[in-house]
């Protein structure tokens, strides 16, 4: 039986994905410890939550205004810690809760992200997943010693080959390779470790990898682009993918079109998950979930979505008027998150200006709200679920670790009556848990072939 995916959305970071919820009273403050991340690791592993998952940018928010100072002072996430060794430190706080993080196929190398993720999934007993994303903005450039962020297309054609190369790394050692023989002294066998041999327009791999097969194989691979390159990156490769449909009948239709071009690929749709973002706001009554609204709402800041969409569209926010309208020239420049923009221009119907902007797309707010009792946010997500709008839904906190606890304590446990949610994990692995095949070796080239 078909049921919901539940993942949370985390940043290594002084604050969560809403960058005003470091100002919430109940927000806790040590999060450049490991507990605070076990806690929140433990609360959504008692909610038997899937995953875990840490988004990543390479640079603090500095676009808007050509500086930095906006967002140290305003705490736009200003801190970011490294998502991998946080992943870690999770993973070691927990038994059961798949961890993911984020790393950019644009600056870093595929033996490092493969060795370094392949290592991660032992560690942690195979609950390990890799967010590939290739970066957005020039910021993230210039603290990894370039000038500008490449062109947008380009970065997901070298992205192909990094994850290419990535794949046959992690197939690199057979699951019986190792013999580990102290009487004949025969640690592994040769003919079952092999040599990369990758040569790509952007990216090249001729070495043999020094990881073993890792408990569920290997990592799962997490995608979020929302683009049409994007999508069509995702439903290539991706376990599972990650969207922000803005409406229910926006949702089943784009929904059904990344079912249709992941079968173009020769993949089972049914096997790569569709999750939307959620922000839950749950009490015990509608009028106090509102208040609580409410009181979130208060500590948004104009300057947040300013720095937020400066860094997400790769331009600076701050060379505008709010009722100024962009040029073709400006527009057609934003290298960034193209969708949004995209998206904005729909919405409006015209050339936008920032004040467009910022409404359409809420940047620094919640947009996908649930909010009201338990049941309230049960409907909802059953409804975009059984509707085929998702498969699954990235749960965001409003603040940490209290959402989430609100949430595990209200809500799952009515959609574990409604026999939507399962009521404990299927196994130890985040693949067993997903509900997705062990790879086998050269699998994945398989499936290419057949596309």
């Amino acid at each position: 039986m078909r049921q919901i995916v539940l993942v949370g959305f985390l940043q290594a970071q002084n604050c969560t994905n809403l960058v005003s919820s470091w100002r919430h009273p109940d927000s806790h403050t040590d999060f450049t410890s490991p507990e605070y991340y076990q806690r929140i690791g433990q609360i959504l592993e008692a909610g038997k939550f899937h995953l875990a998952f840490f988004d990543d940018r390479l640079t603090m928010p500095d676009l808007y205004g050509g500086d930095y100072r906006h967002t140290v002072e305003h705490g736009i996430r200003c801190v970011k810690l490294d998502p991998v060794a946080t992943m870690m430190a999770m993973g070691f706080g927990t038994k059961r809760l798949g961890i993911g993080a984020t790393n950019s196929t644009t600056y870093y190398q595929p033996f490092h992200v493969a060795r370094m993720f392949q290592t991660v999934d032992h560690m942690i007993g195979g609950r390990a997943a890799w967010n590939v994303v290739t970066s957005v903005n020039d910021g993230e450039a210039q603290n990894m010693g370039q000038d500008v962020h490449a062109d947008h297309e380009e970065r997901y054609d070298r992205a192909d080959e990094f994850v290419e190369i990535v794949l046959r790394s992690w197939d690199g050692w057979e699951d019986d390779a190792i013999v580990c023989d102290k009487t004949t002294g025969l640690f592994a066998n040769p003919d079952k470790v092999h040599r990369t041999n990758m040569n790509g327009k952007f990216l090249r791999s001729n070495g043999t990898f020094t990881v073993p097969r890792s408990p569920q194989g290997h990592p799962v691979l997490i995608q979020a682009g929302s683009s049409p390159r994007g999508r069509r990156f995702g439903a290539r490769w991706a376990d599972t993918v990650f969207v922000g449909y803005p409406d229910k009948k926006e949702g089943q239709r784009l929904y059904a079109e990344f079912k249709q071009e992941v079968a173009r690929h020769g993949r089972n749709p049914d096997e790569v998950p569709v999750n939307t973002i959620l922000y839950p706001v749950v009490a015990e009554t509608r009028m106090e979930a509102e208040d609580r609204m409410a009181a979130i709402e208060k500590q948004y800041r104009e300057i947040d979505g300013l720095s937020l969409l400066s860094e997400a569209l790769n331009f600076d926010f701050g060379k505008k008027a709010m009722d100024e309208v962009f040029t073709d020239e400006e527009l057609g420049g934003m290298s960034g998150m193209q969708e949004m923009r995209d998206r904005v221009m729909r919405a409006i119907g015209r050339n936008p200006t920032v004040r467009d902007f910022l409404e359409v797309t809420k940047r620094g707010r919640p947009r996908e709200v649930a909010l009201g009792t338990a049941k309230d946010v049960a409907d909802r997500m059953e409804e975009w679920f059984t509707d085929r709008a998702c498969d699954g839904f990235v749960i965001s906190a409003t603040h940490v670790p209290g959402a989430y606890a609100e949430f595990v304590e209200l809500v799952i446990p009515e959609l574990q009556r409604r026999g939507i949610y399962h009521k404990d994990y299927a196994g130890p692995t985040l693949r067993e848990n997903l509900g997705l095949a062990r790879p086998e070796i050269g699998d994945w080239q398989l499936k290419q072939a057949a596309e």
